[in-house]
């Protein structure tokens, strides 16, 4: 599936996983989950979560962390795909 469907297809999707001062070691098994579940997860990224990097460096680490594909991020918001 190539990227521009993709978005199309996160666009209606509602945030499922939000990352707060925990970080993003507390969201990386439910993310694991709900990526094994289906096939693209919305994941907002709270203020206390960012704390000093930018939203892209985090949501890369995410993916990378569950292997998946960071489609885009827009805002705090990061679209995961596997």
């Amino acid at each position: 599936m190539d990227q521009q469907e993709l978005k199309k297809r996160a666009h209606d999707l509602d945030v499922t996983v939000w990352v707060g001062k925990s970080g993003i070691e507390s969201v990386v098994d439910e993310l694991d989950d709900q990526l094994s579940n289906a096939d693209l997860v919305k994941v907002k990224f709270l203020r206390a979560a960012r704390a000093g990097s930018s939203t892209e460096e985090k949501a890369a680490d995410l993916a990378e962390r569950v292997n998946a594909d960071l489609v885009e991020t827009r805002g705090h918001t990061a679209v995961l795909y596997r």
